[in-house]
């Protein structure tokens, strides 16, 4: 009886947890569709000046006792000289690791016992010190903040134990398809101009950099007139700049000009477009980019452009929802629209099994295709225009992602009060302007593709889809040039 009673009640779970999984999976397939927006009204930041050019800008923000302060140098790795690629991220990456007072370890100490953190690092368009404390503590972080930023010893020691470590991450990137393609990419759409380099630099040009480069990047660009200091959370506007004044406003600026830089950036055109594959016969899989020029970041159609984007990636876009969903030929697919100070890039990337490189790289250039010229209905938008808005609102529930935000649109010049228009400019986009973006910006045609893996697996059917297809062995590539080919000495 007990043994009959038990096979019972099992049964019971078994068939309830069926139930479960069946309405879940059902949920699943079928979601709700996205709720209208909410209006939201955001931290109004107030700024000014400091005497020496340093701007300054406070977002009060007083739910909770934390602050977030980012130091933002309008200056990243596109200064980088053209035989120097990482000197600016090296630089950046050594500030917290010494100054003329504190080593390393006494820094990390300082801040540990507050509480707090302290970051630093550079992107392609600025470099920056982030740090995160309590509110009652943020003036002793900012003195942390203000003696790495102003005053960084750049010890022997430390400069080639941060060589080492990068040369090791270098090794183990070039070691993966999905790395190297994304390092060749940036070198199809941007060539031999500042953004096309690596921003953590190559081997090579690693090897070359010495202190003395460091310092000069270093007096070149950390200057308060280079500088925009964001500080949001719990602090007043007046007890921000009184912070400001205190910490960085006997900075003083160097005798010699900020040097000036222009980018320019090849257009993506049919003529340019390259189908590169990077020979890797030892990958376990193939990595597919479709890569192209896109907008700056302060171009009239960034909105245009990010919804258009949204259609594309993310679980439910298209690129997923073809390669993966109805496919099975990824774990995932997606796109990304990256808009910086002087140009900008586009690319769509997949990881599948080298048989189906291919396949995945056709399907990829189709999906972007169908965006200029197929139909968009209105569900579909919104369903996409929800994601996006959703991501939003998320970067804005902690104090370091509204200090991030206000610090994207200061440095690209933009007003600070776009962020209060976000969700309005998002939901304006329709169906036609996605699809004008998609046929302007975005032209399939005109999109290289970047593939890496064994090639003996999908090299024949790429080339009946494409007559010049470059074929570049893994040994024989050179990222220090756009020709990404290892030059052969006649000695």
């Amino acid at each position: 009886m007990r043994n009959k009673a038990w096979n019972l009640m099992l049964a019971i779970v078994v068939l309830g947890l069926g139930a479960i999984t069946s309405v879940a999976q059902t949920a699943q397939a079928t979601p709700p569709p996205p709720t209208a927006p909410h209006s939201a009204v955001f931290p109004k930041p107030v700024e000014k000046n400091l005497p020496n050019g340093l701007r300054v800008i406070v977002v009060p923000r007083t739910e909770i006792p934390l602050v977030t302060a980012q130091l933002l140098i309008k200056s990243g790795g596109e200064v980088d000289p053209a035989d120097l690629a990482g000197v600016a991220d090296m630089t950046a990456a050594l500030l917290t690791r010494g100054t003329t007072t504190k080593s390393a370890t006494q820094i990390a100490e300082a801040i540990e016992v507050l509480g707090g953190t302290l970051g630093s690092g550079a992107g392609w368009d600025s470099s920056s010190i982030t740090t995160n404390v309590a509110s009652p503590r943020i003036g002793p972080a900012l003195e942390i903040m203000a003696d790495v930023a102003r005053n960084p010893s750049f010890k022997d020691e430390e400069i080639e134990r941060l060589r080492r470590q990068s040369l090791n991450g270098l090794r183990g990137a070039m070691a993966t398809p999905g790395s190297i393609a994304r390092f060749v990419a940036a070198r199809v759409v941007f060539r031999d101009s500042p953004y096309g380099h690596l921003l953590s630099g190559t081997p090579e040009s690693l090897a070359r950099i010495k202190r003395d480069d460091i310092v000069k990047i270093h007096s070149m660009y950390y200057r308060p007139d280079n500088a925009i200091l964001v500080i949001g959370g719990d602090i007043t506007g007046v007890n921000g700049f009184a912070l400001a004044q205190k910490y960085f406003g006997d900075w003083q600026n160097p005798p010699n000009a900020l040097p000036k830089l222009q980018i320019t950036t090849p257009e993506s055109t049919i003529a340019g477009r390259r189908i590169l594959v990077i020979d890797q016969p030892s990958a376990g899989q193939t990595a597919v980019l479709a890569v192209r020029s896109a907008i700056s970041r302060d171009n009239p159609d960034y909105f245009r452009g990010i919804v258009a984007n949204a259609v594309l990636s993310g679980y439910s876009g298209r690129l997923n929802w073809e390669i993966r969903v109805k496919r099975g030929l990824s774990y995932g697919a997606a796109s990304q629209l990256d808009m910086r100070r002087s140009a900008g890039s586009f690319m769509a990337s997949a990881q599948t099994k080298n048989p189906s490189g291919a396949e995945v790289a056709s399907l990829t250039l189709a999906e972007i295709g169908k965006l200029a010229t197929g139909e968009l209905l209105d569900s579909e938008l919104s369903t996409r225009k929800a994601s996006l808005l959703g991501g939003f609102a998320r970067s804005m529930e902690t104090t370091n992602g509204v200090v991030s935000q206000f610090g994207s649109l200061a440095m690209y010049g933009l007003p600070l009060d776009e962020i209060n228009r976000y969700i309005g400019n998002v939901q304006a986009i329709k169906a036609t302007d996605v699809k004008a973006f998609a046929a302007s910006r975005l032209n399939a045609a005109s999109t290289s593709v970047v593939i890496v893996g064994n090639a003996k697996d999908f090299l024949p059917e790429l080339q009946k889809q494409f007559p010049n297809v470059e074929v570049i062995p893994v040994s024989d590539l050179d990222l220090n040039n756009a020709n990404l080919k290892k030059t052969v000495s006649k000695n």
